[in-house]
């Protein structure tokens, strides 16, 4: 599992025009799921997402999380990020887990996040969205459960 964060002040996502999550400061996850990931990997990410320090603290270093009340988060499922681009110049998706797989663990990261006492908004699973935000910094990190 995949979580590309990006420290923001702000980030909405909408579909057909119409605004479905939206979030003032906090962080923008964009979740990449794969066949290997289960319900134990979302929740040892929503932990690591929920702890990631990328805020600055008094002395302006970054030492503060979202567990340490910085701000929300706004969760959008982004299967491309699971896509395998190692040759060629188009990516491959058969690294990416199928929407049937994927659904129940986005959920379950979400409502891993939720019982850390993060606030979340999300997008739509699966649904053709429109992401705007403010990434303020720019601060911008990707974790990966495979490699952490």
């Amino acid at each position: 599992m995949k979580a590309l964060i990006q420290r923001v002040t702000q980030a909405k996502v909408d579909i057909d025009g119409a605004t479905v999550g939206q979030i003032g400061p906090g962080v923008l996850v964009l979740l990449g799921i794969t066949p290997t990931d289960t319900a134990a990997t979302a929740k040892k990410l929503a932990q690591r997402v929920a702890g990631y320090r990328m805020f600055a603290d008094a002395d302006d270093k970054m030492n503060l999380s979202l567990s340490d009340g910085q701000g929300e988060a706004l969760v959008v499922s982004q299967f491309t990020l699971a896509a395998d681009t190692n040759s060629g110049r188009r990516p491959s998706f058969s690294s990416a887990a199928a929407p049937a797989v994927a659904e129940p663990l986005y959920e379950a990261f979400v409502h891993a996040l939720t019982e850390l006492g993060i606030g979340v908004a999300t997008g739509s699973f699966g649904a053709d969205m429109q992401v705007s935000l403010t990434n303020d910094g720019p601060v911008t990190f990707l974790l990966d459960t495979e490699k952490n």
